[in-house]
């Protein structure tokens, strides 16, 4: 039987690589997918991908919006009665520079999107899994919610929120039978980190993946199906008892900090 048979999933940041790759996966163990994103264009295109595989709807949100969050939880569940999976998983990287060099507007953009969309989420979709009596939500962190990275800050600081985020939601829903756990991936072969490889040598982006994959033990970057594989693990019922958890998909990474 497939593992989300009759589960209701939405996922933010649902036309990016990690999300649509997760969404395929989805609908092939059986799920019923939402898919919210920023541009209509690119949700258009991630649908007609995934339309073959099974029942998929499109919202157009920005996740830092409190009315927009409002907005696609209602469609969720007006349309398909209930949310059982919840994939918070919208992000952006930010500016490349040096902390010094990052303006207020650059930190409060990242922080907009990385956290408080991820506080939003939790805040909208929660009370509809806990009326329920259950359901499971996957927050998108990264390696950077432990470990530091020059040019990088407003995006670390975002994900070490994250995982603060991720505890407190677990332990409020718990008598719930709700659960909250966050992935933490190292890079991944999606458009963002093309951005971060162009931005970093601009002109000379296959230098700075050199530099990025050498840093990985694995010597490689992970692939989106390998993180929508740990989704759909935490997603389903085989997780059942793991809930303000932090996994670590990072080809070894962490091995080297605490």
């Amino acid at each position: 039987m497939a593992k989300l048979e009759g589960k209701v999933a939405v996922i933010t940041g649902g036309a990016g690589g990690i999300g649509k790759e997760t969404a395929e996966l989805f609908l092939t163990e059986g799920a019923k997918v939402v898919l919210v994103g920023r541009s209509v264009e690119s949700l258009q295109n991630a649908k007609a991908e995934l339309d073959s595989f099974g029942e998929v709807i499109t919202i157009k949100a920005d996740v830092s919006q409190e009315s927009d969050t409002i907005h696609y939880v209602k469609t969720a569940v007006d349309r398909f009665g209930k949310i059982d999976i919840f994939f918070n998983n919208a992000g952006i990287e930010g500016k490349i520079a040096p902390l010094v060099e990052q303006s207020v507007e650059d930190f409060d953009e990242v922080m907009n999107i990385n956290v408080r969309g991820v506080f939003l989420g939790l805040k909208h979709v929660l009370p509809v899994m806990m009326e329920r009596g259950g359901g499971s939500i996957i927050n998108t962190a990264s390696d950077a919610s432990w470990m530091g990275y020059p040019t990088l800050s407003p995006y670390v600081a975002s994900k070490h929120a994250v995982v603060g985020l991720t505890k407190t939601a677990a332990l409020e829903a718990a008598n719930k039978n709700v659960r909250v756990n966050s992935i933490h991936p190292t890079s991944v072969n999606t458009r963002m980190m093309r951005s971060i490889e162009e931005r970093t040598y601009p002109g000379q982006p296959e230098q700075a993946y050199e530099e990025y994959k050498q840093l990985i033990p694995f010597g490689r970057y992970a692939e989106p199906i390998e993180i929508a594989k740990l989704v759909l693990f935490l997603a389903s019922d085989d997780s059942s008892f793991i809930s303000g958890s932090q996994y670590r998909i990072d080809g070894g990474m962490s091995a080297n900090s605490n």
